[in-house]
């Protein structure tokens, strides 16, 4: 008797066993599906970093440095200032270059922007030498230097520069008291200086004052979150790879306690300086910061082609019930994208999810293009609504040459083709005409992809898109977020191993777990999510559809 229950207990952990094995492949098998089919990082046209986040109007504008990279004198050459905003998390546009130092300014470094009297005031380096301010009346730009020198410099009194001391790096503020504040500096622990600004934001309000920050490099930033004050800033390397540290306070100028790290040095970021910024988009807290993904992907070499080009990046922030800060998750597809596109009003070209060859240009007819287009380059707009179908596609396009075409496929480059718009030679890169063709295939929510086709080079310029449709147009609602627990009970129907075999060969295998990858963490209303990969029609793809495939693993329908 006694043998017989030892047996039974062998065979039921040598069965655990092999199920928990399954798991963890499967597990191994998701992970890395994940990060081959993310859409990160968020821009890829150029190369930017020390991203500062503004919310307005419904959007969040990112405000970033514009590396340019020069291989025979290789260092910091960010002359301008580039400005990417978003509604939705996912689909970013490109306003370009909306400041450019010049005058007594070089160099224009690390800016930030915050609203104040109907305006926008953007601070920013000059390399380390002082820190100026421009202005504008929209959140896009273009800004203007609202003084001709520099707003801070070493002169400014309490400053007192130290040797070694850099001014730049500003991070403003403006409390709930009206009070505005300048925080700046660089190269040492007790090199942050704090500042009152005017309310006027261009000129400064008696004299500086010292926080003293562990191991403090660079990156001055400062939020507030329930009465509490947040200094957070980047670290040197004398602890390893920077990191983003923070200390709490009651007061803006003075008191800041040390709590931690919340982001660690990201990954693609072969340890690295980083920049950061801190703020709030409908209620939620955000983080950005930079890493170097887009020049690896681009091919690279290491060393300073890859220091020396940046790509930003941004992340969910959270907090503990005490206040402080936890710490940052990294993730490369982690934002729920918050709507869907409506395709069925006119969309800009230059506001995408990804891209591959283009280039964006100042446009004749406002805003910008995409131009710079090759064969075979194409765009990405994330999470489109075409509702129960789309009728026609219109484009407004240039061409200084013969044209090309622009193929409309849904969820790869190379995916379903649901019409072909051909473009002629317009005269000029700056002429435009809209052209038209017929969709077919369209409906449900999807990624679009444009695609370029067509020989010769520079093939066509494109202005903005729309689709129409025969009937009405889908209300844009925001996309379902996945979670990891139920709101309701799983049913206690067993699932039909036929439904497990997601291909069809007759057995539940490898094949079978790799479909499912490609779809994990997709919810209805998401463009890649496919019913029958939620094998527990519960609305997501997620970790219990793998449960359900471990269960059934290697067996034959």
């Amino acid at each position: 008797m006694r043998k017989s229950n030892k047996k039974r207990e062998r065979i039921y952990l040598k069965g655990s066993r092999m199920i928990l094995s399954i798991l963890m492949i499967m597990v191994l098998i998701l992970s890395s599906a994940i990060t081959v089919f993310a859409d990160y990082p968020i821009f890829y046209q150029r190369y930017t970093a020390d991203p500062s986040g503004l919310e307005a109007n419904g959007r969040i504008y990112l405000y970033c440095s514009h590396d340019v990279y020069n291989s025979s004198k290789p260092g910091y050459i960010m002359n301008d200032i580039t400005c990417i905003s978003t509604d939705d998390l996912k689909n970013w546009t490109d306003h370009g270059e909306v400041f450019k130092a010049s005058g007594w300014a070089s160099l224009s470094w690390a800016p930030v922007v915050v609203a104040r009297n109907n305006k926008y005031y953007m601070y920013f380096g000059n390399s380390g030498s002082g820190i100026g301010v421009a202005v504008s009346d929209s959140p896009a730009g273009p800004f203007k230097d609202a003084i001709g020198k520099a707003l801070v410099n070493g002169s400014t009194p309490g400053v007192n520069p130290p040797s070694g001391f850099w001014c730049f790096d500003p991070g403003a503020f403006v409390d709930d008291n009206g009070q505005a504040y300048l925080y700046f500096g660089g190269n040492g622990q007790g090199n942050t200086r704090v500042i009152k600004l005017n309310s006027d934001m261009i000129s400064v309000n008696g004299s500086a004052s010292q926080i003293v920050a562990p191991i403090f490099m660079e990156d001055s930033w400062i939020h507030k979150y329930n009465g509490k004050y947040y200094y957070s800033y980047s670290t040197d390397f004398s602890k390893g790879a920077a990191t983003i540290d923070y200390m709490m306070s009651d007061n803006p100028m003075t008191g800041y306690q040390y709590k931690g790290t919340v982001l660690p040095n990201p990954p693609s970021n072969e340890g690295n300086n980083n920049h950061h910024s801190i703020f709030t988009f409908k209620g939620n807290w955000y983080i950005a910061y930079h890493n170097r993904a887009v020049a690896i992907a681009n091919g690279a070499s290491s060393g300073d082609a890859r220091t020396y080009q940046r790509s930003v990046c941004l992340d969910r922030l959270n907090y503990n019930t005490d206040g402080t800060m936890q710490k940052v998750t990294i993730t490369t597809n982690g934002l729920t994208q918050l709507k869907n596109v409506d395709p069925y009003v006119t969309n800009e070209g230059e506001t995408m999810a990804q891209e591959s060859g283009i280039q964006t240009e100042a446009c004749s007819e406002g805003g910008r293009d995409v131009c710079n287009i090759e064969n075979g380059d194409w765009i990405k707009v994330k999470g489109v609504d075409f509702g129960t179908g789309a009728a026609s596609f219109d484009a407004r396009v240039s061409s200084a040459n013969s044209g090309g075409n622009i193929e409309i496929r849904l969820d790869s480059p190379t995916g379903t083709l649901v019409g072909t718009c051909a473009v002629q030679g317009t005269g000029g890169g700056q002429t435009w005409s809209t052209k038209s063709c017929k969709i077919t295939g369209a409906s449900s929510v999807h990624d679009l992809y444009l695609k370029f086709t067509g020989s010769g080079s520079n093939l066509l310029n494109l202005n903005w898109w729309k689709f129409s449709s025969s009937v009405a147009s889908p209300t844009s609602t925001p996309s379902p977020t996945p979670t990891s627990t139920r709101t309701s009970a799983p049913t206690s129907t067993p699932t039909p191993i036929s439904s497990v075999d997601l291909n069809h060969d007759g057995v539940v295998n490898m094949a079978d777990v790799i479909i499912l990858a490609g779809k994990f963490n997709t919810v209805i209303g998401n463009a890649g999510y496919v019913e029958a990969c939620d094998l527990n029609k519960d609305g997501a793809i997620n970790m219990s559809d793998v449960i359900l495939i471990a269960a059934k693993f290697n067996t034959t329908v």
